[in-house]
């Protein structure tokens, strides 16, 4: 097999620059090592950035966006209960997000994929990637047990933290950089209405609450939880008790209960490693990095990731220019690194930390109380929220 563009997993960020290629009429070939129904089944992200929302609109891919998705020009903050609201379209000259599931996003790429021409190999096991530092990278596989083999001229890693893709650049190349958080999330999905029609994000005494949703029926739930807790230690009933306590008797009053459908514990981190580019691979989307999910960044840095490389890659096929791919690798992680700051600012303010002392706590709520009463406060942190511009190229 020969193409121009091999792009190792079918996330996110290899679906959609798979489609921003293929707009372009530029050959890819997709190697997924799951089947389309787990990836389109993972339960992931479902607040989409202004910049994420604007590529599926031009992508074509905006139909069921505009129907289902639940637009958001502001969103809550509430500290021991006491609840204030930044209005982010008003401090942002009209930008919003928009709640719509990943599951629902993967859905509308896959559904247009073979239309397109987008070309998807499923259960691709074994991946290995070939002379990367070469002129002609190759990819080898094994389908049905079967060896498979791909000529290609750059191959894209967009396979995730645990990927072959990351692991490909040589150790003496990679830099690192990571933040373990001393918690996880405890999230749970219920067919139950939403406690607001906007998200809510608790800080309370006991630790941080997120109330959310994926649909007027849909609610999505979070509350902080040590790493060593056990979902099955979590009863419905003790969900519900610790999050209406977390949000405080106005939010607790209009949540309504319900059977969960799904329940997990996810544990939190940032990291990013550098660079983005090696040889002729480039890395985008968790492959080269990871945000906690409190600023809900990670579907959206692997979006503005292939949207500059998919630039970049246009301007080398199409102009013969090299300047956008030698420039890739700075540019993403300009976005990338203004991303894990605020993700891990707005995780700083809103959880509790082992050893928080009454001092850190009382800091904790000046610094909420700073952003409550000052717009200047609440506009930086709305224009970080809706998601920064494009870095220039």
């Amino acid at each position: 097999m020969r193409t121009s563009i091999a792009i190792i997993g079918a996330g996110p960020a290899g679906m959609f620059l798979a489609h921003l290629l293929a707009a372009e009429g530029i050959a890819a070939v997709v190697l997924e090592r799951r089947d389309r129904a787990y990836v389109e089944g993972r339960v992931r992200a479902g607040v989409l950035e202004q910049v994420t929302t604007d590529l599926m609109h031009r992508l074509g891919l905006g139909s069921r966006l505009d129907r289902e998705g639940l637009v958001h020009g502001g969103t809550q903050i509430s500290l021991d209960g006491s609840l204030f609201r930044i209005d982010m379209a008003a401090l942002t000259g009209g930008s919003a997000v928009t709640v719509y599931g990943q599951q629902e996003v993967m859905h509308d790429l896959f559904e247009a994929a073979p239309e397109r021409g987008v070309e998807i190999v499923w259960n691709a096991q074994d991946v290995t990637l070939e002379e990367l530092d070469g002129d002609h990278p190759v990819v080898r596989w094994r389908q049905d047990g079967v060896a498979q083999e791909l000529q290609c001229d750059y191959v894209v890693g967009c396979d995730g933290y645990h990927g072959v893709s990351r692991n490909s650049i040589p150790a003496h190349v990679l830099r690192t950089f990571e933040r373990v958080y001393p918690f996880g999330w405890l999230g749970i999905l219920a067919d139950v209405p939403p406690v607001d029609h906007e998200l809510i994000y608790a800080n309370h005494e006991r630790g941080f609450a997120l109330a959310s949703m994926r649909s007027p029926t849909r609610s999505r739930y979070y509350i902080q939880c040590g790493l060593d807790e056990q979902v099955e230690d979590w009863s419905d009933d003790r969900f519900w008790d610790e999050l209406c306590l977390r949000l405080g008797p106005d939010a607790a009053s209009r949540v309504t209960r319900g059977p969960s459908f799904e329940k997990s514990i996810a544990p939190l981190r940032s990291f990013v490693s550098e660079p983005m580019r090696w040889g002729r691979l480039f890395l985008a989307g968790d492959a080269a990095h990871i945000v906690p999910p409190t600023g809900a960044k990670g579907l959206n840095l692997a979006a503005s990731d292939v949207i500059m490389l998919s630039e970049a890659l246009v301007d080398h096929y199409r102009g013969g220019s090299d300047a956008g791919l030698d420039g890739y690798s700075a540019r993403a992680l300009a976005r990338v690194w203004k991303a894990e700051r605020f993700s891990w600012w707005f995780t700083s303010i809103t959880h509790r930390f082992p050893d928080m002392d009454g001092f850190a706590r009382r800091i904790q709520a000046a610094e909420i109380d700073y952003i409550r009463g000052s717009q200047a406060a609440q506009r930086t942190l709305a224009e970080n929220y809706v998601g920064l511009p494009l870095m220039a190229a």
